[in-house]
């Protein structure tokens, strides 16, 4: 699959799916079925997995997520890219429920916890984390933005001397502290909300964020921050399964699939494209000025 601008620029026209569809075939046997308001499509049961709970497809993540996980609470998730995705797995697997469990991010990819199927997360794919879990074939290119308030000016020559936020334990931290190595002390906040916050009230000057989630905010807080550049990774997101799960080759199997087939793409059109409002191939990319 391409980087999220070449999907997102489709966005425009495409109406928001929020209907459960009834598979080609295996109708009857996909009656039972939860998954929200995504739509599902293929072949009910073409994979076979052996799920940590028999019919259920346990996904951890980081909750909140907007457009990836359309929810504040695993409870209330019905929608989203990452979620649909995750919706499309377990009908493709034949299971009739997807079960959603938060946790930090650190923790979800930590390879500390064994007691779910997948996590889907906005991962990024990374050789540190390879060594404590087993990932997918990328589904998603990554690149990370530079969010600043808005009547600031911070470009690529002068963000080394100011007040950087970022997520903890995220390859945007590492890239802040090991590539930009700025002259201010960094700050790593445990969630978006609250570093996105602290942004806007001047407790810091700039945000190093993965720009496919950054991109949410300038629409939804317009007039009060903007994002500036992006930072160019060669990295991709991926699933991310417990080390040594016997299902890693199923897995992979149909998330290929999803991505082969289109419906990745479709997701990223119809989720992605309403949360980002804008084409992030039209943002400048910013190169390490040292």
């Amino acid at each position: 699959m391409r980087a999220a601008a070449a999907i997102v620029s489709l966005a425009a026209g495409v109406a928001l799916i929020v209907t459960t569809s009834a598979c080609d075939k295996g109708e009857s046997e996909s009656s039972k079925a939860q998954y929200g308001d995504c739509q599902v499509t293929g072949h009910y049961g073409q994979f076979h997995l052996s799920p940590r709970t028999p019919g259920v497809l346990t996904v951890k993540t980081t909750l909140p997520a907007p457009g990836w996980w359309n929810g504040k609470t695993p409870d209330t998730v019905k929608s989203g890219y990452e979620y649909c995705m995750a919706a499309n797995i377990a009908y493709r697997s034949g299971l009739n429920r997807v079960k959603v469990e938060n946790a930090p991010f650190p923790v979800v990819v930590s390879g500390k916890t064994k007691n779910f199927d997948l996590a889907l997360a906005q991962i990024t794919i990374t050789p540190e984390r390879s060594k404590v879990a087993e990932f997918s074939p990328p589904y998603l290119d990554s690149t990370l933005g530079v969010l600043i308030r808005d009547d600031e000016k911070i470009d690529e020559n002068n963000i080394r001397d100011v007040r950087i936020g970022v997520a903890e334990g995220t390859t945007g931290e590492a890239f802040v502290r090991n590539r930009l190595k700025p002259t201010k002390p960094v700050t790593a906040f445990p969630n978006d909300p609250d570093m996105v916050t602290a942004l806007e009230k001047g407790r810091i000057d700039a945000v190093v964020h993965d720009t496919t989630i950054l991109l949410a905010y300038p629409q939804k807080r317009a007039g009060r921050v903007r994002l500036v550049g992006q930072y160019r990774t060669d990295q991709g997101y991926g699933a991310l399964y417990p080390l040594g799960t016997p299902n890693k080759k199923e897995l992979d199997r149909v998330i290929k699939q999803l991505i082969d087939d289109g419906t990745l793409a479709k997701l990223s059109v119809v989720y992605l494209g309403a949360a980002f409002g804008q084409d992030p191939d039209k943002i400048p990319y910013f190169k390490v000025v040292s």
